[in-house]
């Protein structure tokens, strides 16, 4: 594809990051999660005490455990991002102004539109009525915060251009430093929710300035030392501790809430529909707009991949911080890590099966 591929230096340090296949457990991952929420379910019903003293482990309304934890799942993630990249964002501008649209003109505010119709209105009289609010600022955090390890995964499996992908995780990192904060303020401030911005202002700090600033140094002074394949083995090494404080995080937070699990056990069900309803819905949209605008379908795939998920890490922190570890919201971002493989891996395929009919109109 002409006019989209970088120097050649520049290539080399980014495709050892950027082609990465899905390994054993990310393909799993629903499954470890889903033994996850059983273990925690079932030790915060054995032992609440045990429980109730890490819930209670908290520093300027932080929970200090799953802080640590998601710092553990967050660094590495960020250390496949390539700020530089920035400057490639320019060759495919149709692709990227898509995808921009979608990730923050569309996705936050269809959520919210989407929480209010099926946790305020359809499924109201099956949930808690206590935390109605909570769900559905927990779907808005989710839908707030655009995918960025996972999406060279999805790119890799359908053929993306990893300089585009690359591009556009760098640029959403970017806008989500200054735009998370005001957007979900505004959505949780229209849909009635009391935004304790002191407790918001820090979790953008704390999970998404800190840990940027960390891995963008961290990665400049591996690649400085040992190029490409240091960064590789160091992210190759990384990776478990990711997925693992991942599912540790899980394990916590079913433990907080395992009782209102037994007690409510659609809950979860009944949560991931307008999240599934979502990621459908932008994936489309993306895809469709993207073939309006005759853009190549290595591009208009990941950009469809791109605006369809969620940086859920990022949404169990703020959800924590902001409500707590035993509250709704937290509930209903880990949904969102427990339908993300399997739903993003179909989308994977529904773009790859469609490449022709794609090409039918952007050849």
């Amino acid at each position: 594809m002409s006019g989209t591929s970088l120097p050649a230096a520049e290539a080399a340090a980014i495709s050892p990051v950027a082609k990465s296949p899905i390994g054993f457990i990310e393909r799993y991952l629903t499954v470890w999660v889903l033994l996850c929420i059983v273990a925690g379910t079932l030790l915060g019903h054995l032992l609440p005490g045990s429980f109730a003293k890490l819930g209670n482990m908290q520093l300027a309304q932080v929970n200090l455990p799953v802080a640590v934890l998601i710092w553990l799942m967050i660094i590495p993630m960020l250390l496949k991002i390539d700020f530089a990249a920035l400057g490639g964002v320019r060759r495919q501008w149709k692709g990227i102004g898509v995808t921009l649209f979608i990730n923050w003109a569309v996705k936050p505010f269809s959520m919210a539109l989407l929480g209010w119709i099926f946790i305020r209105h359809v499924f109201a009289p099956w949930l808690p009525a206590d935390q109605l609010d909570s769900y559905v600022a927990g779907l808005i955090l989710l839908a707030a915060a655009p995918c960025t390890a996972m999406v060279f995964v999805w790119s890799n499996l359908c053929n993306g251009e990893p300089n585009f992908t690359l591009s556009q995780v760098a640029l959403n990192d970017a806008i989500m430093v200054v735009a998370f904060a005001p957007i979900v303020g505004l959505l949780l401030g229209i849909s009635a929710i009391t935004v304790p911005w002191n407790t918001l202002i820090l979790s953008v700090v704390l999970y998404i300035v800190v840990p940027v600033l960390i891995s963008a140094m961290l990665r400049r002074v591996v690649l400085g030392r040992g190029g490409p394949s240091a960064l590789q083995r160091l992210l190759g090494r990384l990776s478990p501790v990711s997925l693992g404080a991942l599912l540790l995080t899980l394990v916590l937070l079913f433990g907080f809430q395992g009782q209102q699990i037994l007690a409510q056990p659609l809950v979860i069900a009944m949560l991931a529909v307008p999240i599934l309803i979502q990621v459908y819905g932008n994936a489309t949209l993306a895809y469709v707009l993207n073939r309006a605008f005759r853009v190549p379908h290595c591009v208009a795939a990941p950009s469809a991949l791109i605006g369809a998920s969620n940086f859920f890490e990022l949404a169990v922190a703020t959800a924590v911080g902001l409500f707590g570890v035993h509250s709704g919201a937290a509930l209903a971002t880990v949904v969102g890590v427990l339908i993300e493989v399997p739903v993003m891996l179909s989308v994977v395929r529904i773009v790859t099966t469609s490449k022709r009919w794609y090409e039918a109109r952007t050849a």
